[in-house]
């Protein structure tokens, strides 16, 4: 049996520095754009983002800031 190689959830999301990623938030609504930066608590900074509701773009913005306490996750 090969080993398994465990992934830190912030070093994941460093590994995803300037790529696009979704981040999927408790309120049903997401947001999908480039990573600009995060801290420990899962704020997380977005350039190019689009505000997503029932999969649909309802807003596009230059930048957009998201509160770690409503994410569910983060998909690169």
């Amino acid at each position: 049996m090969e080993p398994v190689f465990m992934i830190k959830p912030l070093s994941l999301l460093n590994q995803s520095i300037n790529s696009n990623v979704l981040v999927e938030l408790k309120s049903g609504r997401g947001y999908r754009g480039i990573l600009d930066g995060f801290d420990p608590h899962m704020n997380v900074v977005l350039k190019n983002a689009e505000e997503l509701l029932n999969g649909e773009t309802k807003k596009k913005m230059d930048l957009a800031i998201v509160r770690g306490d409503n994410v569910i996750y983060i998909s690169p």
